[in-house]
């Protein structure tokens, strides 16, 4: 029986034998350059005109530097004063108005200014991955379902064993023992181990035919080719273009609205090549040619990069439609932006980190309930939860510490489906 027990040990220490991977994310302080390529990227580079002017040099051409930080803040306002330098710069760019960034301070304008001066293009260069090094896009994340899988299957196989070894073990001692036994059925005309299989093939038929059912209509992960690529990581990641600015119907209505062509050209009229930023690769490792692209959005466009004009021969660009939910499913973004203050990525994951876009989550009804039962309403400084005076008042009398979703009837059928 010796033999029997360290033959199982060994077997049961093998199945622990498992390695776990954490995962841990780094945020990175914002200063000088985080601020230019928030705010100014845009519209501006250091040492090029785009759709703004070249910014080296930018405080030379101003003589009062209290007149920088009021253009910044508010162009219009220091325009209507008749500040030569200003109504120079707003006449010579066809007097579109600079955006206005009234949340910026001195400070943060004057490392916005030091990041220029100390030659911020060649920081952004070196940023720029060595060739042949491993393209994000070519990552993948590890499925936990599969895993479990061959977990399970690995288990199945050391129960097997054991019972196979149990049963010669078994064999082994009655035969030192001069006792006589039955010989031992195979396994595969063993009663006991065909019910067994036979129950687990119903039960794992059973669970992939109910996970398969209820993933009718889902497209997680779905990632189709668009007609002109467009990287997320790019402009929202590297370039850090605020998402409501392409999509603006997010904030202020039920739909977050694909952005016409127009709204690329707001930069791509200034912006005709890709040369600086990181190399960009397909899901399947080949590079994309960054200014190839541009020139697509161009014929759809109907734009002349040469004379700078429209050629009137434009058309809308056919993006495919990733994100879709059924029609007996109310689902409005500005609730859950502008009310809600979610932010884009907790549907759409790291859309950052994306080249082209697929889609994060099932936005199954499960995963929607359970983001209710969890999500703590933003209650301080939010006027539209200002009615709930029952709850403001458990809040300031410490009766509750927070206020979920589901409190305030997110769980509710009507709210999604009516």
């Amino acid at each position: 029986m010796n033999k029997k027990t360290s033959c199982f040990r060994k077997l049961f220490s093998a199945t622990i034998l498992l390695t776990f991977l954490t995962l841990s994310l780094g945020a990175n302080a914002q200063d000088g350059k985080a601020l230019f390529n928030q705010k100014c990227a845009s519209c501006h580079a250091i040492d090029k005109q785009l759709v703004g002017p070249a910014l080296k040099g930018v405080e030379d051409r101003w003589d009062d530097k209290k007149m920088i930080y009021e253009w910044v803040r508010n162009s219009a306002a220091v325009i209507k004063k008749g500040y030569p330098r200003a109504v120079t710069v707003y006449n010579e760019f066809n007097k579109i108005q600079m955006t206005a960034f009234p949340e910026l301070k001195d400070a943060d304008i004057d490392a916005i200014l030091t990041y220029i001066n100390e030659g911020g293009s060649k920081a952004a260069a070196a940023a720029t991955p060595a060739d042949g090094a491993t393209p994000a896009s070519q990552s993948s994340e590890s499925d936990s379902n599969l895993l479990y899988g061959i977990l399970t299957i690995i288990l199945a196989v050391i129960a097997l064993i054991l019972l196979q070894v149990n049963s010669n073990l078994r064999k082994m001692s009655d035969e030192a023992e001069g006792t006589s036994a039955a010989e031992p059925v195979p396994f595969y005309r063993n009663k006991v181990y065909i019910a067994v299989f036979a129950i687990l093939l119903f039960l794992g038929g059973g669970y992939m035919l109910f996970q398969g059912a209820q993933g009718l209509g889902r497209s997680q992960n779905y990632q189709p080719e668009q007609p002109i690529y467009y990287s997320h990581k790019v402009h929202a990641g590297i370039n850090q273009i605020n998402c409501l600015y392409c999509h603006g119907g997010a904030q202020e209505s039920k739909h977050a609205n694909i952005p016409s062509v127009n709204v690329c050209m707001n930069c791509h009229m200034g912006i005709n090549e890709y040369a600086k930023g990181p190399k960009i690769y397909r899901e399947d490792g080949t590079e994309v040619d960054g200014t190839a692209e541009i020139q697509k959005l161009y014929k759809f466009a109907g734009w002349n990069p040469t004379t700078k004009q429209y050629t009137g021969e434009g058309k809308p660009i056919e993006w495919i439609r990733i994100h879709n939910l059924p029609d007996h499913v109310y689902f409005n973004h500005a609730q859950h932006v502008n009310a809600g203050k979610q932010q884009c990525q907790t549907c759409h994951g790291e859309i950052q980190k994306m080249g082209e876009v697929y889609q994060y989550a099932d936005l199954s009804m499960g995963w929607c309930v359970n983001c209710h039962r969890e999500t703590k309403v933003q209650f301080t400084d939010n006027k539209f939860y200002s009615i709930y005076e029952k709850f403001h008042e458990d809040l300031k009398n410490k009766k509750m510490d927070s206020v979920t979703v589901e409190k305030i009837g997110g769980t509710e059928c009507q709210k999604c489906h009516y």
